[in-house]
């Protein structure tokens, strides 16, 4: 009998290390109810008083949504701000170009849920990034959907933590897949989360191999449509100001919208790792579908967020409710 104990609890214990990012129980829709009933309009109404300064406020949100994730999973461990003594996850060279706008969306937001005396110093930045992530696809013509809340704030952030956590541009499908796998997340799901990059935008140095150096034979990307590589190039000159930004979605860029896909089709993926989705066949048939269908596209990427928004929770003793979102209390 204690053999058999001994064997069920290694192969339990094998199971928590083989599957360090599966959901947490507690995560639900409605979590602070009898807590902070109105947190979510509280957040909506910060959300939106930043939109309407600036559309960067989309993209720059979902992006620190997905690179907090991604990483540590999702604890808001991204916004910490670096001290002598740690270099925190924003400072890893894969987050530097993280828009400042996200950041400050919700410090905003947590300062609008704060003011309100009964709800001070009890809804986590990880909760507020979630919601915050919510709105702005809704403000930007996307999906609204129930977010599950109920996370703690992260108790570390390295940026030697953010190493091989994140999708390069340059990946092909095999290495996207097994990125998202190890979160949890499958082929649809990574597509439908690329398909957030129909708001999105990226500097120059992310895809100039594609326009100048691709190889000895091509210096331009054959799988790019031709006009779009002579658009970019004037875009994008070999000395270009390396803050100059581009959109990723040539024809409705501040629109949350299927046209990502079906840009996909003719060719104007932006980076190698948007464009292989359609040129390799195992993901091909996905981005045929939500070319022709909004609504199944809006679907999966409610389906995905959902499922990324569980990634490696924390609870108990491994999280609390941060009073700074960028420090540790």
């Amino acid at each position: 009998m204690g053999r058999f104990l001994l064997i069920a609890l290694w192969s339990l214990s094998l199971g928590l290390c083989l599957y360090p990012y599966t959901a947490s129980a507690q995560l639900k829709q409605n979590y602070y109810a009898n807590i902070c009933p109105n947190v979510e309009n509280i957040v909506r109404g910060a959300v939106q008083k930043k939109f309407q300064q600036t559309f960067v406020t989309v993209p720059a949100t979902v992006r620190l949504f997905f690179h907090d994730c991604m990483v540590e999973g999702c604890d808001a461990s991204v916004i910490i701000q670096s001290t002598g003594s740690n270099t925190a996850e924003k400072d890893h060279p894969d987050n530097l170009s993280l828009a400042g706008d996200g950041f400050d969306t919700v410090i905003k937001a947590k300062a609008a849920i704060d003011a309100v005396p009964s709800c001070k110093n009890k809804v986590s930045c990880a909760d507020v990034l979630a919601m915050a992530t919510r709105d702005v696809i809704a403000l930007s013509g996307g999906p609204s959907y129930a977010v599950e809340l109920g996370r703690l704030d992260g108790l570390s952030s390295k940026a030697s933590s953010v190493n091989g956590k994140l999708p390069q541009p340059t990946f092909n499908l095999d290495q996207l897949n097994s990125l998202f796998a190890a979160r949890g997340l499958s082929q649809a799901d990574m597509i439908a989360l690329s398909g957030a990059h129909t708001v999105g935008f990226s500097h120059c140095s992310k895809f100039a191999n594609r326009i100048y150096n691709f190889s000895s034979q091509n210096p331009v990307d054959p799988s790019l449509n031709k006009d779009y590589a002579t658009q970019l190039q004037s875009m994008c000159p070999k000395n270009v100001d390396p803050r100059i930004a581009i959109n990723m979605d040539p024809n409705t860029p501040n629109t949350f919208d299927n046209t990502y896909f079906k840009n996909l089709q003719q060719g104007k993926g932006l980076f190698t790792s948007d464009q292989v989705l359609f040129t390799d066949t195992r993901s091909k048939s996905t981005v045929n579908s939500w070319s022709s269908s909004s609504s199944a596209f809006q679907n999966a990427f409610v389906t995905a967020i959902t499922k990324l928004g569980r990634v490696g929770v924390k609870t108990g003793k491994n999280g609390n409710i941060r009073t700074d979102c960028a420090a540790f209390n």
